[in-house]
């Protein structure tokens, strides 16, 4: 998958962009948006946010091709090594941690969508910053919710 092949999911012209900016604007924080024109090249005009996670997935992904040129240990023992946060992790979650990684980069690759790997990082990330804090299912005083149960949004 290249980045430029499955960008924008709408096309401008130049034209547009000068006459209806604010609609194109609009529209550019939603999705890409190829800007075309007669004399040049043409262009995509994205969401800073939409870039960033573009960017973002590509470094987890140059990090993920490293892990996985190393063949010594095992997915997890290697993952540890390219997110050291990763150690706070039981070694049961590192291995969950590690295959949920991987399992959610394959997604955005093949999806375009940046945002669930980064996601899945962050979660995991979190979760082990919390454990070296000292939280974990038995600390005193913290209230753990069954994975069914639904809490409302504030």
């Amino acid at each position: 998958m290249t980045i430029a092949s499955s960008l924008p999911v709408a096309t401008r012209r130049s034209s547009d962009l000068s006459k209806h900016s604010a609609e194109v604007f609009a529209e550019a924080e939603d999705h890409p948006v190829t800007v075309t024109r007669r004399d040049g090249e043409a262009l995509v005009l994205m969401s800073q946010r939409e870039a960033e996670g573009r960017a973002r997935l590509l470094n987890f992904a140059a990090q993920l091709i490293t892990v996985t040129l190393d063949d010594r240990g095992s997915l997890a023992e290697r993952m540890s090594k390219a997110f050291p946060w990763m150690l706070a992790l039981s070694l049961a979650d590192r291995e969950s941690c590690a295959q949920d990684l991987v399992d959610a980069a394959r997604a955005s690759f093949s999806t375009d969508q940046p945002h669930f790997v980064i996601a899945e990082l962050t979660s995991w990330k979190e979760t082990a910053a919390a454990v070296a804090a000292g939280l974990s299912s038995g600390s005193a005083g913290l209230e753990w919710l069954d994975d069914d149960e639904t809490v409302e949004r504030p």
